[in-house]
């Protein structure tokens, strides 16, 4: 399946029940509610947040769901606003290419691990 189409699968989605109709800035306030989720596993997962020392489990343990319900609302917003995101999408990385050399890049994050 193409980007497009899990797009517009997406929007007919939220269509079907309505929440097409909900603002942008509650599904973004939703949106964020999601990646503080994903924040709290990566910050228990890397250690920063230690379990038992202050600190509770994340309740849901499933963290690709959580990438997935934020990856969902992130599409519901750009439906709002009529976005194709595969095509912005390829634009911006076309334009990501031209302004960052892959080779220089590289060149500096091997040199930048190796210290």
């Amino acid at each position: 399946m193409h980007f497009r189409e899990i797009q517009e699968k997406l929007h007919k989605f939220d269509e079907d029940r309505g929440w097409n109709k909900f603002p942008a800035s509650l599904v973004f306030a939703h949106l964020i509610e999601e990646l503080g989720e994903i924040s709290r596993h990566i910050t228990v997962k890397e250690g920063y947040k230690v379990i038992g020392l202050g600190h509770k489990a994340p309740e849901n343990e499933e963290l690709g769901r959580e990438f997935a319900q934020a990856f969902n609302l992130f599409v519901q917003i750009a439906n709002t606003f009529n976005i194709d995101l595969e095509s912005v999408v390829l634009t911006e990385l076309d334009i990501m290419e031209k302004r960052f050399s892959a080779e220089k890049w590289s060149h500096h994050m091997n040199k930048r691990d190796s210290q």
